[in-house]
């Protein structure tokens, strides 16, 4: 089964959130699964300065952008430590720049992302076509190759390659859809036609997503209570009714993690390595991040928080409680970026506690996997959450999430008083209510818990015990593909 994927980033080569790390694993489960897959991405500039070798290919393709024609050569490379190849889609004007998505240093887009992703999706049909891949199966990634769908099912239907080519979009966060002024209509050499309130049109602007939605063979995302969510006006950003309509075509997948990299056993990046047979090295790891973050070294519980600072992972809640949490006898640790509003709040809290509150406000990979070993908990109240994948490194690092139940955190994190700790489903703690009441309520019963040294140990070893791998995703993933190919 010859299958196509295409992300805008991808772990190790570029990355802003966590679409590059589900990119960077899910085809290598998938080729052992015995699917052909082959990845296309953006050549960024930073790409081509990275330490992974890439070559130029002899291919190169031109695309019109309106009536503009635009030249891309295309480069090959393999995801690392394996055989699965990737090929990047090379143009200086759309790519050859700092940042991704966004002026560097900022939220605010690129004035031409419109323009960058209408050349990425003609671009790599015209590469495949090239390469002459002719898959059975296209899979696309979010709104930057939400149109490819449409280009299949219209201007490239025709074409031999993809005569027997299906395609599946996967929503990772439907908040993001690529809205663009509805003139850029005329870039995308597609028919006005197309522009109505069923197909691309939305509010009046051209919506790259619903594209994909509209004309892809199957959706997924990335929980099943995600998949439901998002078809309700609360959840749904205006594409409710959109994918009510195409209910029976959706599904979810929960994502997995990679445990050649979140692996106590094996983790490089901490100073002992531990497992469910000895877990003697958490204790070292916890006494490691209260010496960084000069913390006192004491017993209490290390709750850990990594998260892009924004109201949508709960920050507004954590805010509205947390003098309250510093009466509570816990440290508190936070590494990410985000909202001014919020960088500013967090570093006050830690000058003015500085024997509970430690703050970094970046990101770095080392400090994530510290963080995750050197914690007790795990705090993620968010107010949705398509799937989250800390709460997995949580789980594998014996480190206990406490979460708002929502998306993908509904589906993978089991409240101790919904399962008994003994029935070894149990592993965290959850509410409901979007509402800090609850969440200050749901941190002291796992702070009752924590006394309990057992039970703790139990709860624990439950979710270090459970199998939230890639291997479990991606067969499922083969069975959509199969699903799909059949209905030729």
């Amino acid at each position: 089964m010859k299958t196509i994927y295409l992300s805008s980033e991808v772990v190790p080569f570029a990355k802003t959130g966590g679409l590059a790390d589900i990119a960077g694993a899910i085809p290598k489960s998938l080729q052992k699964l015995g699917v052909e897959i082959v990845l296309f991405m953006p050549l960024y500039g930073t790409i081509k300065e990275c330490q992974y070798p890439i070559t130029k290919t002899d291919i190169q393709f031109e695309v019109k952008i309106g009536d503009k024609p635009k030249t891309g050569y295309v480069y090959k490379g393999f995801l690392p430590d394996t055989q699965v190849p990737i090929y990047f889609l090379d143009n200086e004007q759309y790519f050859a720049r700092k940042g991704l998505y966004n002026y560097p240093g900022t939220i605010k887009d690129f004035d031409d992302n419109s323009e960058r992703f209408i050349f990425f999706a003609q671009g790599a049909l015209e590469a495949i076509e090239k390469l002459k891949i002719c898959p059975d199966i296209v899979h696309c990634n979010d709104w930057q190759t939400g149109l490819v769908p449409v280009y299949l099912k219209t201007n490239y239907a025709r074409k031999a390659c993809f005569k027997k080519t299906k395609t599946i979009i996967t929503i990772h966060n439907l908040a993001y859809q690529g809205l663009f002024w509805h003139w850029d209509m005329n870039m995308t050499g597609l028919d006005w036609s197309l522009f109505n309130w069923k197909q691309l049109e939305f509010y009046g602007k051209l919506n790259f997503l619903k594209g994909g939605i509209v004309f892809s063979d199957l959706i997924t995302t990335v929980s099943k209570t995600y998949a439901e969510e998002i078809q309700t006006p609360e959840y749904g950003e205006g594409l409710d009714g959109v994918l009510r309509e195409r209910a029976k075509d959706l599904y979810g997948i929960i994502n997995g993690i990679d445990y050649s990299i979140w692996n106590t056993e094996t983790d490089k990046f901490i100073i002992a390595n531990y497992g469910l047979k000895n877990l003697n090295g958490k204790q070292l790891c916890k006494r490691a991040l209260q010496r960084k973050y000069k913390l006192p070294e004491r017993d209490c519980p290390i709750i850990g928080m990594i998260t892009r600072l924004t109201d949508q992972k709960g920050l507004d809640l954590v805010v509205n409680k947390f003098m309250d949490l510093m009466k509570v006898d816990l440290q508190f640790v936070l590494l990410g970026t985000g909202d001014q509003r919020y960088q500013e709040l967090f570093q006050n809290y830690a000058k003015t506690y500085p024997a509970k509150v430690a703050v970094k406000l970046t990101f770095d990979e080392r400090s994530a996997h510290e963080i995750e070993a050197g914690s007790d908990m795990l705090l993620m109240p968010s107010r949705f959450e398509p799937c989250g994948l800390n709460q997995l490194y949580s789980l594998r690092y014996g480190t206990i999430p406490i979460v708002r139940s929502t998306g993908g955190l509904a589906d993978t994190i089991t409240d101790v008083r919904t399962d008994p700790i003994s029935s070894s489903r149990a592993n965290g703690f959850s509410f409901k209510e979007y509402d800090s009441d609850l969440l200050l309520a749901t941190v002291v019963r796992a702070m009752d818990l924590f006394k309990n040294k057992k039970q703790w140990t139990n709860l624990m070893k439950n979710g270090m015990a459970q199998d939230w791998s890639w291997e479990r995703s991606a067969r499922e993933y083969v069975a959509l593909y199969k699903k799909v190919v059949d209905t030729r």
